[in-house]
Formats: C-alpha cells, structure tokens, sequence
C-alpha cells in the first residue's frame, strides 16, 4: 500500500478534474434558464402577447343638427306713450311695472278747455243747420215761382247757390264738431297695445303737450317675445350649401326649432321657432340677423335679456358620431383615431369633423360605417400592431346636438 502522500499527489488531477465538469455544468443550466423563465413569461421564439382593446362598431344614424347663437331678447311689441293733446295731468291710473289691457285708461288730462270747444263746435252746428233750413225752403219757394214765371231767372239762381252754401257750411261745422270731440277723447290717454306698462315719466299735476319728444310711459309686450341672433354670412353659406346638395335635410313642417339657453346656463323650458332672417348681410360685421319667436306667459324673459339660442340647422339621416375619448389630435393639429381593420392590425385614420353632438364627434370624412374604432386600449397601440377585440359595442338610435 502506497503511503499516504503517494495517495494524495495521485488525487489531485482527478479532483481539479472533477471540479471543472461542474462549473460547466452549472453554465450551461444557468445558460439555458432565461430571466423570463423565472418569471413565468414567453420563451424566445414564442409569439409576443395580443394587445385587448375595446372597439364601437360604427353605425350610421339620425342626428338633428344645430348651432349656437349669441343674442337677445326683443319684445314683441313696444309703444311708447305720448298725449296727443295738451294740458294737465289730472290723474293716472295704473301701476308702475303692472299688466295693462289694450284701451285702458293710463292718464287722464284736463277736459276742460276740450269740452268747451265741443260746446261751440256744436252750437256752430246748430246754427248753420238753421240757416240752411231757410235757404231749402227759400230755394223751394224759387223754384215753383220760377216754374211760372213769376221771378227772374237771376233770383232763382242766387237762392240755389245760397241754399248750397249753407249746406257746406253744416258739413263743416260737423266736422268741427268731430274735431272738437276727437280732442276731447284724447285728453284721456289709454293703452294703444296690452303689455306691460314700465315707470312713468310724469305725475298729476305735469304739463304735457302735444307730441312731446318725451314719453308718458312705456308698453311692451313680453308674451311671446323675440330673440334676436346672428349668424356669420359664411356658416350661412355652408348651411345652403348642405342642404341644397342633400346632406342635411329640414324637418317636415319646414319650421327649425330653437331652443334657449339663459344667462345662468338653465335651459328654458318652451321651444321656439325660427321667424325670418334678414335680407342683407351686416357690413361692418359679416353677419346675418335671424329672428325667433318664443312662448312667454310667466314673463320669465324680459326684453334686453343676453342668451344663447341653439337653432335647428337640418337633419343628417346618415351621420357617424365618435366618442370624443377616441379622437386625438397629432402635432400639426389634425383630428385622428385608431381603427382595428378586419385583419387585427390597428390602423390610424385621419378624420375631418363637424362639430359636436350630444358629447360626441360628428365624422364627416376619415371613418365608415360598420368599421370598429377603438375606444379603449389606446396608450398601448402603436399603428400595425396586432390587437383582439376585449368588448364590441354598436352605435344606433336617434341623436339631437349642437354642432359647434
């Protein structure tokens, strides 16, 4: 038996040997265990994952279009009130801020000069009806004289023309007496329209005169009411043109509802309808006056009023609408949005839109019906890439909005 360092100096090859063969070994697990493998994911060569995304099938659909106007409120009717005769107020018979009725009395002026002059329009009268009673009777005496030859013919023609004279003079004196009675009737000042009657200019005891450049007071009628709104000549222009070419359509009584926003951002309760709009474009400004009429019977419109009128445009029987979510804009501006087409891969569209109706694009060019927009999902995507449906919703139903 070799002595014990003879068996050592044997041992030592075999043992670097053997500690070589493991260090490889363990390479080569550590080497075919990849940083993925630890953590449970893919091994290279398997498929990345599939992007999940939500989609809204689009479809056409009925969308009342319309646009929002700034304006104000008009009243219906407004008359200022002036005496047409002079003289002193005597009385004054409403109340300031009330509703009057048309021919109620507002003011009373004192009658007395009036009535006086009636009096003598009258007594004129009296007396030249009794002077043309002796002319006729005169004229008809003439006449059976002449008939015989027993006056002149001059005399008879001188009882003629006298028995005319004194008719013209009764029709003048009852002319007077109109007159008179006309004055008279104007010393009491009454309501020309109904309405609501504002502050009044004068008391009893003022002096007024003869269409005076001062009004007594002012009426306004408040039920309906008008609201008047402008609208640039170009958006005008666009509105012909869709509807001459077909795109929007009116309703079918032809009437374009209105509906009203307030100062406060409420709505007002009563729809209005469009009235007119004027003839010619405003120079200084571009725009067209349009004027809509409107329900008031709790006067809770007051003329001079500011609000915001959406006025019905037209009708768009196949319009597509795209949640705002889905719609980005990239650096130069323009509207875009991701589409999944029919082989899985997301594609990117660039859109032109209308304005917005209920919260929602209205597409006019860049999408089609029954493609699928993708509404969720969309940090991730990146255009060819391939992505799975995770939830498909359609669009459909009838839709009202502002176009803005």
């Amino acid at each position: 038996m070799p002595p014990v360092s003879q068996r050592l100096s044997l041992s030592m090859p075999a043992f670097a040997t053997l500690t070589v063969a493991l260090a490889v070994a363990a390479a080569v697990f550590l080497s075919a265990c990849s940083p993925a493998d630890a953590q449970g994911g893919p091994r290279p060569g398997a498929g990345a994952p599939v992007a999940q995304v939500g989609v809204l099938t689009l479809q056409p659909q009925r969308v009342e279009l319309s646009a929002e106007l700034a304006g104000r409120t008009v009243a219906y009717q407004v008359a200022e009130v002036r005496p047409q005769v002079g003289g002193i107020v005597q009385t004054r018979s409403f109340a300031e801020g009330s509703d009057v009725k048309a021919g109620q009395l507002l003011y009373q002026i004192d009658p007395a000069t009036y009535q006086a002059a009636l009096d003598t329009a009258k007594a004129s009268l009296a007396k030249a009806e009794a002077t043309a009673t002796t002319a006729r009777i005169k004229a008809g005496r003439y006449d059976e004289l002449a008939g015989i030859d027993a006056v002149s013919k001059q005399l008879h023609d001188d009882t003629q023309a006298a028995l005319k004279q004194a008719q013209a003079d009764v029709d003048a004196a009852r002319a007077a007496v109109r007159t008179a009675q006309i004055d008279l009737d104007r010393t009491r000042v009454s309501a020309p329209i109904a309405g609501r009657i504002g502050r009044s200019a004068v008391t009893p005891g003022a002096l007024v005169t003869a269409n005076q450049g001062t009004a007594m007071a002012t009426l306004q009628q408040m039920d309906p009411i008008y609201v008047d709104v402008t609208q640039t000549s170009a958006e005008l222009l666009r509105l012909q043109r869709d509807l001459a070419e077909g795109r929007l359509q009116r309703e079918a009584d032809g009437q374009a509802r209105v509906k009203l926003l307030l100062e406060d951002g409420s709505t007002y309760a009563l729809d209005g309808k469009l009235q007119f709009s004027e003839l010619q474009v405003d120079p200084g400004s571009g725009s067209v006056t349009l004027r809509a009429v409107f329900p008031n019977p709790k006067r809770q419109l007051l003329p001079g009023m500011y609000v915001r009128a959406q006025v019905q445009s037209g009708v768009q029987a196949q319009a597509l609408l795209a949640p705002q979510s889905a719609v980005s804009r990239d650096a130069q501006g323009r509207a875009t949005a991701m589409v999944l087409g029919a082989d899985g891969k997301v594609q990117a569209r660039v859109l032109q839109t209308g304005g917005v109706v209920q919260g929602q694009w209205l597409v006019t060019s860049g999408l089609a019906a029954g493609e699928r927009l993708i509404v969720d999902g969309l940090q991730r995507l990146r255009p060819g890439m391939a992505a799975q449906v995770a939830a498909a919703n359609a669009v459909g139903g009838p839709a009202n909005g502002t176009a803005r």
